[in-house]
């Protein structure tokens, strides 16, 4: 059989478009072998950027990437499996610089209900590829420690864990049980409760301030809750929610976040908003431009989303009061364009316009 060629599929996968159903087993079982190498508290040097939930949102993943996971890669979103897609590929060629850790979401029942086994079955046409992807779910680590002082995790804590040695003696090659402390740590929040409490997710606890000292560590870094603000601090500092998943849903409205750490002691937020609906589309027709008009611009043409966009308009003193220069774009091939600026005709040169305008613009 002929080797992987990852370069091609990060190609592919860059592109937002899936794999051949033969080359998706091979990267999932490639992965699998890399994962099962991994302690279930995987330790990780800084620097490093630390990101929260994505759900399927291809191309706010890429903005992170821009800008700059901590589980739930999958459900919600349009495009779960090549997100899936790119974060294997770059685990596989990057083993050492990568590391995925498991949310509540990279089970085999929550992505039924959720949406990321639908979307399996539509692309492919059988369930195969949902089965590949869970497997590696499985091997997925449910912990990183930074420079031994940060924990992170998908969820939170849970009461029947009270040391990390704890965290690496569970069995993680599984489903994610209904309770217990492997379904606690994808599944808990912080909540401001005295001890623990039960949680309105039906699975996982709230839990408080006191709990977050476990092996005296300086921070624990989280996803799993929406923050509309990108991320936030709890519990004096010793905890943060970070979530990197903008527009969430496509309704919600939310910044999102990474955070960047140069050291243990030294971090820094980084935020992004959604990436707007006509860069998607130009990337997933493979489009180099929209070209469109529309809009009054002032210097006659104006280009947008990394050039992906440009406005072009042509009325010079638009309304015989504006005084904006027009411009028209020449395109000599796809790959060479050239736009030409030109101003009002003078008034001693043209018609006698009538007395009074529309005095409205359309």
């Amino acid at each position: 059989m002929a080797p992987m060629d990852l370069d091609k599929y990060k190609e592919i996968a860059k592109q937002c478009k899936y794999l051949p159903e033969n080359d998706l087993k091979r990267l999932c079982d490639y992965v699998c072998d890399i994962l099962l190498e991994e302690s279930n508290v995987q330790p990780v040097s800084t620097p490093v950027t630390v990101c929260g939930d994505i759900h399927g949102q291809f191309y706010d993943l890429c903005e992170l990437f821009r800008t700059g996971g901590q589980g739930d890669f999958v459900d919600r979103g349009y495009y779960s499996l090549e997100t899936l897609t790119y974060l294997l590929v770059l685990k596989a060629k990057w083993p050492d610089r990568i590391t995925l850790l498991r949310g509540n979401h990279e089970s085999r029942q929550i992505t039924q209900v959720y949406g990321f086994y639908d979307e399996c079955q539509t692309k492919y046409g059988n369930a195969n590829a949902w089965r590949y992807c869970t497997k590696v779910f499985d091997m997925l680590t449910v912990a990183a420690l930074m420079d031994e002082q940060i924990l992170c995790v998908h969820g939170g804590l849970s009461p029947d864990i009270k040391t990390l040695d704890q965290i690496r003696t569970i069995e993680r090659n599984q489903e994610i049980p209904h309770k217990g402390a492997f379904c606690d740590l994808v599944w808990s929040d912080p909540e401001d409760v005295d001890t623990w409490a039960i949680s309105p997710r039906g699975a996982g606890w709230l839990f408080g301030a006191k709990f977050v000292h476990i092996n005296n560590l300086k921070l624990i870094c989280r996803a799993h809750q929406l923050v509309h603000e990108g991320y936030k601090f709890m519990f004096d500092e010793k905890l943060v929610t970070v979530w990197s998943a903008p527009n969430y849903c496509y309704r919600c409205g939310n910044i999102a976040s990474i955070m960047v750490f140069k050291d243990a002691n030294t971090r820094e937020p980084k935020l992004f908003r959604a990436v707007p609906d006509s860069e998607r589309f130009v990337h997933i027709n493979n489009l180099k431009l929209i070209c469109r008009a529309h809009q009054l611009v002032h210097e006659g043409y104006k280009f947008m989303f990394d050039e992906k966009l440009v406005t072009v308009w042509s009325a010079p003193n638009y309304c015989y009061r504006c005084g904006n220069i027009a411009s028209i774009m020449v395109f000599k091939d796809a790959n060479t364009r050239e736009p030409k600026l030109f101003r009002a005709v003078p008034d001693s040169e043209r018609v006698i316009p009538p007395r009074t305008t529309t005095p409205y613009f359309l």
